[in-house]
């Protein structure tokens, strides 16, 4: 990549940097669920059309595909695609800031807001050097990356890889762990596939004081979610990563009434499909075994979530190799694998993919807080990281 092209898009980045901020601040204080983002959807389509950019909106109803194309391009050209998800969480913010949710519980708790603007940011400096790209770039604003069946599955099955096809693709994520101008990366398997486990155990309600009387779903439940365990210690290969963890027992009884119903949930988690899908069928066998052994009946449901995370090695090491000219090889980390799950992973699926880091960690400002969490927020000069390395891997 030449001098000259990267202190452009340097420069580029700078200009544009409160440009994005307003972006960022406006979505943080519109946030929008999972499914339902039809007011982002507008808002991004505007910025597109102030900056030129042709796209068509309602794409898996409220998703955006926009494409770059410079004058030596031709429409059936392969391209370069760099997708952003636009939705939020059903949490309560906790900010005390001007630009806080205004839709009360629900947050830009997990960086959309970010990923949304940093991509507009990244398309206006893409539109700009149009011309001189050797490859059309796809923007891919995608719904529901926080709820299954994920957003990306429905993008994938509306088209959003063909007409024209994109031959290899991008995205970024927020990461708290990292300060503000560090990214970071993993070539090869990167995040777990996500199943969620949803159990409900019928028994039989009574006093309790004549347990002999009643068949105790408490008790059921609690000897199946500690039988369970031993699907991953005593099941599972200790090769493969897994997890598997209940957060929610209900069982709405007393100090003396064992309550007939018990729901249960929790999520599962490996990278491996054939363990993947051998564990939960003994998820589901244990568990009403258990349940018939006590005279109790139970029901399992599994809702299957995203695969596996794996990125392009090849496609990695080359966005490696421009980050560390770009940034500095003390700026750029190769990350550990974890069990947290991306349903960008169904582009991983068909397509050489690269999912990275940006930096957003400031503690001189506080900004120390994590995804998911109602005071999380970023150091703003994350734009400016986040807009290079997006153009910079179109480059």
């Amino acid at each position: 990549m030449s001098h000259s092209k990267q202190q452009f898009v340097t420069e580029q980045a700078l200009l544009l940097f409160d440009k994005v901020v307003g972006y960022r601040k406006h979505l943080h204080m519109h946030p929008e669920l999972s499914y339902e983002e039809h007011n982002t959807m507008e808002y991004i389509s505007e910025q597109l059309t102030k900056i030129g950019i042709p796209h068509e909106t309602k794409i898996a109803d409220t998703g955006i595909v926009a494409i770059i194309r410079g004058a030596h391009h031709t429409e059936d050209q392969a391209c370069i695609g760099l997708r952003a998800d636009i939705d939020a969480l059903p949490i309560l913010e906790m900010n005390d800031v001007p630009y806080a949710s205004k839709n009360k519980g629900v947050m830009h708790a997990c960086g959309h807001d970010v990923h949304t603007s940093v991509l507009l940011g990244a398309a206006e400096i893409l539109f700009q050097m149009k011309d001189e790209l050797e490859d059309p770039v796809k923007l891919i604003f995608q719904p529901g990356e926080e709820k299954n069946p994920g957003g990306a599955s429905l993008m994938i099955k509306a088209g959003c890889l063909k007409n024209p096809e994109v031959k290899e693709m991008y995205a970024l994520h927020v990461f708290p762990d990292l300060p503000v101008g560090q990214v970071g990366t993993k070539e090869g398997l990167y995040m777990a596939s996500c199943d969620e486990v949803y159990i409900d155990i019928i028994g039989k309600s009574g006093h309790g004081a004549t347990p002999h009387e009643t068949i105790d779903s408490i008790l059921v439940g609690a000897e199946i979610i500690t039988s369970l365990q031993q699907i991953v210690s005593r099941k599972c290969d200790p090769k493969i990563p897994c997890v598997l963890n209940f957060g929610h027992f209900e069982g709405l009884g007393t100090t003396n009434v064992v309550p007939e119903k018990v729901h249960i949930k929790g999520t599962f988690r490996t990278m491996n499909e054939e363990w993947r899908a051998a564990a939960l069928k003994q998820i589901v066998k244990q568990t009403e075994l258990i349940a018939e052994a006590h005279g109790a009946k139970a029901m399992v449901e599994i809702s299957k979530g995203y695969p596996f995370l794996e990125n392009d090695v090849e496609l990695t090491r080359k966005f490696v190799s421009k980050a560390n000219a770009w940034l500095g090889e003390e700026n750029v980390h190769d990350l550990p694998i974890r069990l947290t799950a991306e349903d960008f992973s169904f582009y991983a699926q068909e397509i050489p993919t690269c999912f990275f880091r940006i930096g957003v960690r400031n503690e001189e400002k506080g900004i120390v807080h994590g995804v998911h969490n109602a005071r999380f927020d970023i150091d703003h000069e994350a734009l400016k990281i986040g807009m290079q390395m997006m153009v910079m891997a179109c480059l």
